[in-house]
């Protein structure tokens, strides 16, 4: 099998602003022979997320990517070959598989892709870690409830997406943010959103005046920057602000100012910080309550995809300039 070969996709260099594909290089290496206990998995489906930009800068909770390093990344892989008694060829699995087209794992760092999702690639989507980081944050720490007013930035992406439609089975009121009318129409008509800003051609302070008068209940902030200022100045009475991703400045080395004090304490808001790591226990526990809804038709969701592993740069700098639309993809296999 050594003799064969599998490809991957390395950092060549660390970017110093928003990321071009020539900042990765295309290598070609022996393909890896599984040892005792290993499984041998083929890459079929590669997850690329703004996380991702963090590890290159070295400021991500899970670690650091230098120059010359195998890019990281979540897939959906198929067994190839399996020395663990656990799992047989042929089974889907997701695990941190790389940017590569096969990877060695074991059964420790492995879970079976759950059978009830078609496509397999829901599972790096709304069914996967994205999805997982909706639920926690909207149930668990934004605790929410009937009647609430709901507002979500980055709308349109896996997270986003899914708590707005999350939130209006709950009987919300729901207000998303995108940067195109695209996306904010797509918001509207398709998930069923009640309203969407384009902070690219609206004001954005006098937009969230308008679409939310009496005041924001629950904040889902996946940006940070002056979007998170201008939500914050909006709060209602008792708010819970979850705060999730820092889009803003991933592509930056300067730290963005943040709000104001006064306007957490003149809402009497709890704002609450959310690491997906911390809620791995209830991925069962979302996937039996979340997948009837998409089963169902209540829940609607988009995937940008993009088709070979070599895409995968460029489909990367296209989803850190916020060109995406949808949970970002890459079909290797």
């Amino acid at each position: 099998m050594s003799v064969l070969c599998s490809r991957q996709i390395r950092l060549k260099t660390r970017p110093a602003g928003i990321p071009a594909a020539d900042h990765f290089e295309l290598v070609e290496c022996d393909m890896p022979a599984p040892g005792i206990g290993e499984i041998l998995c083929k890459t079929l489906y590669l997850s690329l997320d703004p996380y991702m930009r963090g590890q290159i800068s070295g400021r991500h909770i899970s670690g650091t990517i230098d120059p010359g390093d195998l890019m990281r990344g979540e897939t959906v892989s198929e067994v190839v070959v399996s020395n663990s008694p656990d799992f047989e060829a042929g089974e889907l699995v997701c695990h941190y598989g790389g940017w590569q087209t096969y990877s060695l794992t074991t059964a420790e760092g492995v879970s079976r892709v759950d059978a009830r999702l078609r496509p397999a690639s829901l599972a790096l989507g709304i069914m996967g870690m994205p999805g997982l980081t909706a639920y926690a944050g909207l149930f668990y720490l934004a605790e929410v409830k009937p009647r609430d007013v709901v507002l979500v930035s980055a709308a349109s992406g896996a997270v986003g997406s899914l708590v707005g439609q999350m939130a209006k089975i709950q009987g919300c009121r729901v207000i998303g943010i995108a940067g195109s009318e695209e996306k904010c129409a797509w918001l509207r008509q398709v998930a069923g959103f009640d309203g969407c800003i384009n902070y690219k051609t609206q004001p954005l302070s006098d937009a969230l005046r308008q679409e939310c008068p009496d005041g924001v209940d629950v904040y889902f902030d996946n940006v940070g920057g002056a979007i998170l200022d201008a939500a914050m100045d909006q709060l209602a009475i008792g708010a819970r602000v979850v705060l999730c991703g820092l889009m803003a400045q991933y592509n930056t080395d300067n730290v963005l100012p943040g709000p104001t004090p006064a306007t957490i304490i003149r809402s009497r808001a709890t704002v609450r910080g959310l690491v997906v790591y911390d809620h791995f226990d209830k991925q069962q526990e979302f996937l039996d309550r979340v997948l009837p809804w998409l089963e169902a038709g209540k829940i609607k969701y988009r995937e940008d995809v993009s088709c070979g592993l070599a895409q995968a740069p460029a489909a990367f700098a296209r989803l850190m300039q916020g060109r995406n639309f949808g949970k970002t993809i890459i079909k290797v296999a």
